[in-house]
């Protein structure tokens, strides 16, 4: 390698943002040279590892807090449609790679699970049919069921139903085209395919510095983790997917769009188990209602995880607070991540966020009884002894200017662009992972808006449904739906309802 050569993308970060980015550049523009930069020996060590995600192919089937309800009571299905259509999208990329050869068998890294919400309590019940009666005839939400009996909890999964108070009102949701994804295991096979088709996949570099040159590429510094060898690239176009380290990277950059942004670090743990006989039991990612003041994130939910091939149960999580970006970086990462820029509305968010620092100090003052109770509302049945505590990701949410509020504290993701579009990055957290194929394709159309006429046929050829939207259309939904679970090998779920009455679910095209 030269001391100073030039490529024409430089990923830096080896998670399931740049994995995706990089697949889809190589299949648009194949005469690209690409380079990827990992700090880490492996790549998808942080918040793509199964371990630090929580795997849910975010669908918005279960996750209540894409429909809160308002203050006036209403409950509005648009975001979690939204969150649906992302997913679908991400969908259909997976299984234009999985025809093509360039994945094997799907089952490496996603598997059918149910997706569930459960809650107890009147006013929550309540809450639930809002939400239910929002989401009828929405065609991605077709085979939705709904129900407030005991019996039919125990039959969707015994965990939950096992030795709970029948009089407790409890209502619940199942939507059985739910998935579990391993992000992990997508993130090596992308990285595996991209690196046969010619991308140079480095680990153990970490990019400590770049800067815009006058010809318009960036140069870069990187360093050699294991010796520390120095050693510099340039680049016509730099994807920050560095996780919880993109905030550095791009105030190192020092694109004005970066200006007013901060970082709020969120820690968090789970208990796991994987006793066959307690793990047999429950077949679902069941969630439910945040705690007042808890970030989305923070969500209680009992999951069905399958990592390697092994089946297993988390339940959490249960939220905490360190300074580092990263499970493996430094505790400064906060405090050199203060700039004259976004002091004030990382202040601003710190004074209005009070309900959210008095939860976080509530969890990490938490002992093992009182996690071990808030699996109870769950599994009234859980022992301690079948349960082991592990520690999770980092998350790192979004803070920024705001005209209005001076600053806020946004739960999602967003993606940095630099003015000429030779340079972008990705803050935030959920739903992430799951969406990571439309984020990326908001990078390309951001940052080469003139090519994108160009991709169009071939990103219509690996996504279908590019340029259109699914819930406006029940037949072409039900399409992509069958036709996607058919080829990973996944439940498509019956439609229940009007939309049942309504379509019937055409022929699967030919592959």
């Amino acid at each position: 390698m030269n001391s100073e050569d030039t490529v024409d993308v430089v990923l830096i970060g080896g998670g399931i943002m740049s994995a995706t980015l990089g697949s889809l550049i190589s299949r648009l523009q194949p005469d690209w040279s690409i380079r990827l930069y990992e700090r880490l020996g492996r790549a998808a060590q942080e918040s793509s590892n199964p371990w630090n995600n929580a795997g849910t192919g975010h669908a918005a089937l279960c996750e209540l807090n894409y429909m809160p309800e308002a203050p006036d009571g209403t409950v509005s299905a648009d975001k979690a449609v939204s969150i649906n259509e992302q997913f679908q999208v991400s969908r259909q990329y997976w299984s234009h790679l999985v025809e093509t050869g360039a994945i094997g068998d799907p089952k490496q890294f996603i598997n059918s699970t149910p997706h569930m919400t459960f809650v107890s309590g009147k006013a929550n019940v309540e809450y639930l049919r809002k939400r239910r009666a929002a989401l009828e005839g929405q065609p991605l939400f077709a085979d939705m069921e709904y129900t407030e009996d005991i019996d039919t909890l125990a039959e969707w999964t015994p965990l939950l139903a096992k030795k709970r108070n029948r009089r407790q009102r409890i209502a619940a949701t199942r939507a059985t085209s739910g998935t579990d994804v391993d992000f992990g295991a997508l993130t090596q096979l992308l990285l595996r395919d991209l690196e046969q088709r010619g991308a140079e996949i480095h680990n153990n570099h970490q990019v400590t510095w770049l800067k815009r040159q006058n010809d318009g590429t960036w140069r870069l510094r990187v360093r050699h983790t294991v010796g520390n060898t120095p050693r510099v690239v340039r680049a016509r176009f730099v994807f920050v997917g560095a996780g919880g380290g993109a905030l550095a990277l791009l105030q190192h950059a020092g694109i004005p769009e970066i200006k007013g942004y901060g970082g709020f670090p969120i820690s968090g743990q789970f208990l796991r188990t994987t006793d066959p006989k307690i793990v047999a039991q429950h077949n679902a990612k069941v969630y439910g209602k945040a705690a007042v003041g808890a970030p989305p994130m923070s969500v209680p939910h009992l999951d069905t995880r399958v990592v390697d091939g092994e089946t297993s149960l988390l339940f959490g999580p249960y939220a905490g607070f360190t300074p580092k970006f990263l499970k493996s970086s430094t505790w400064f990462d906060l405090p050199f991540s203060i700039r004259l820029h976004n002091i004030i509305p990382m202040l601003q968010v710190a004074f209005k966020n009070f309900d959210l620092v008095r939860y976080l100090v509530s969890e990490l003052l938490a002992g093992r009884d009182k996690k071990l109770a808030a699996l109870r509302q769950f599994m009234p049945t859980a022992k301690s002894k079948d349960w082991e505590l592990i520690t999770a990701g980092q998350r790192v949410q979004v803070m920024k200017k705001d005209p209005k509020q001076g600053g806020v504290l946004q739960f999602g993701t967003e993606v940095i662009s630099g003015a000429d579009g030779t340079i972008a990055g990705l803050l935030g957290a959920s739903p992430g992972a799951s969406t990571a194929v439309p984020i990326m394709l908001q990078v390309l159309a951001k940052c080469f808006p003139d090519r994108v006429g160009e991709w169009e046929p071939r990103l219509r050829e690996m996504i279908p449904s590019y340029g259109t939207t699914l819930s406006d259309d029940p037949e072409l939904a039900a399409a992509s739906l069958a036709r996607t679970a058919a080829v990973l090998g996944l439940d498509a779920g019956e439609p229940q309802g009007e939309i049942a009455a309504a379509v019937k679910v055409p022929a699967l095209a030919s592959a």
